[in-house]
């Protein structure tokens, strides 16, 4: 006959059932959780960048894109068609004032020069003979005028006479009255050779400075002539380095073609552009900053073209300090050109994560080991920091590298 199982003994029994059972449960999570933990993408601690939420106050800016040149720079031109003859010097060779650089075919130029220079002088010799023709000429007819003078002089005492001979009867008015006739003539081709030398002298003044004025522009044509002669000694104008130079020997040359260029690489300043976009922002006399390296200099736009050429406007940057030693010609530079300043904002770090204004994903630290995305708004920048409009707090830390390898994922597991 079966005994009746106490009460007791079955609670027990239901006690030590739910506790495996618990423990069973307990233990597939504990599994699951550590597999889960195991499969989820890690990342190193030490190979990121992070940078702590704040408030503070941001200069903001907009990037350009710069690059280093010589502040001085010098384009040498051939003045004549010719053709290399000489080299004397070769690229990145130190040159003072008047050093020969190049020597130019002036053969055909010479030539020319002294041409012009024999034309010079049968021009000089033309205007002596005009000289000389024009006074000796005008001296002849002041002398016939002088001796009209005397002429009509004589032809008025004649006058007199037979007038006074008339009244005393002696003469007759027939005889006056071809006195006074031939006086009258003598006075009228006076008047006449006065006049003439007098128009004369205007047309032989005309003459002469014609001829001076043809003269002077020989003589001009002669020294622009010896000026290109003297330019076609390629020398150099100032102390400076010699950046090119045209080394091909027997090559030809046009006229205005570059053949050498000079530069001063002891002074620099950044030709900059930007999107025509952002053209509003920059203005001549607006602050820039230089990143060169982790270098930072200070600066000011210069000048802003003022057409957009290819959707980029050019503007050029004046380093305070345009004798940096780590500045060198052709160097790739950051510029942000400085445009307000903002105050108490919250902000991070900037970093290459931050490409212009705009939505983004970024990780979160969340806790000890754990990184976690979140969409975040940002605004504008300078060279150091970003402004946050929404999605971070103060206090948040924020990892600031590229994490577009990691844009599938939510979370991941921070390293130490």
């Amino acid at each position: 006959m079966d005994r009746e199982i106490p009460k007791a003994e079955l609670q027990a029994a239901a006690r030590k059932r739910y506790l495996k059972i618990g423990i069973s449960v307990i233990a597939v999570v504990a599994a699951i959780f550590f597999i889960t933990s195991m499969l989820r993408s890690g990342v190193k601690e030490r190979d990121l960048k992070f940078s702590d939420v704040d408030r503070g106050t941001i200069e903001t800016s907009v990037n350009a894109s710069g690059k280093v040149v010589p502040a001085f720079e010098e384009i040498i031109n051939s003045p004549i068609n010719t053709s290399i003859v000489e080299v004397y010097c070769k690229s990145g060779d130190s040159v003072s004032v008047g050093t020969p650089l190049l020597r130019l075919d002036l053969q055909s130029t010479e030539t020319e020069m002294n041409k012009l220079n024999d034309q010079l002088q049968m021009k000089h010799l033309e205007l002596e003979q005009t000289r000389l023709n024009n006074n000796t000429y005008l001296d002849n007819l002041s002398m016939q005028v002088k001796v009209k003078e005397m002429s009509v002089n004589r032809l008025a005492a004649e006058v007199s006479n037979e007038r006074r001979l008339d009244s005393l009867g002696s003469g007759t008015g027939d005889r006056v009255r071809e006195a006074e006739f031939a006086y009258n003539t003598g006075v009228l081709e006076l008047a006449q050779l006065r006049q003439q030398l007098a128009n004369e002298r205007l047309v032989k003044d005309a003459e002469y400075k014609s001829k001076q004025l043809d003269l002077s522009i020989y003589e001009k044509n002669l020294g622009e002539m010896r000026r290109t002669l003297d330019d076609a000694q390629i020398r150099s104008p100032r102390t400076a380095t010699l950046t090119y130079i045209n080394n091909e020997i027997g090559s030809r040359i046009n006229q205005g073609e570059r053949v050498a260029v000079i530069s001063d690489l002891s002074h620099f300043r950044v030709d900059a552009e930007i999107a025509d976009s952002y053209g509003e922002r920059v203005a001549v006399g607006a602050n820039a900053n230089v990143k060169v390296g982790r270098e930072v200099l200070k600066g000011h736009v210069s000048n802003v073209t003022p057409l957009s050429k290819n959707g980029v406007i050019s503007f050029t940057v004046v380093l305070d300090r345009d004798d940096y030693p780590r500045l060198r010609s052709g160097l790739k530079t950051d510029v942000y050109v400085m445009c307000d300043v903002k105050e108490e904002v919250v902000r991070i770090k900037n970093g290459s994560y931050y490409l212009g204004p705009g939505s983004y994903e970024l990780f979160i630290v969340n806790g000890e080991d754990e990184l976690v995305k979140r969409k975040v708004k940002l605004g504008d920048s300078n060279y150091e920091w970003v402004e946050v409009t929404d999605g971070l707090s103060p206090g948040d830390r924020v990892v600031i590298n590229d994490m577009s390898d990691y844009k599938n994922s939510k979370r991941l597991k921070l390293k130490k």
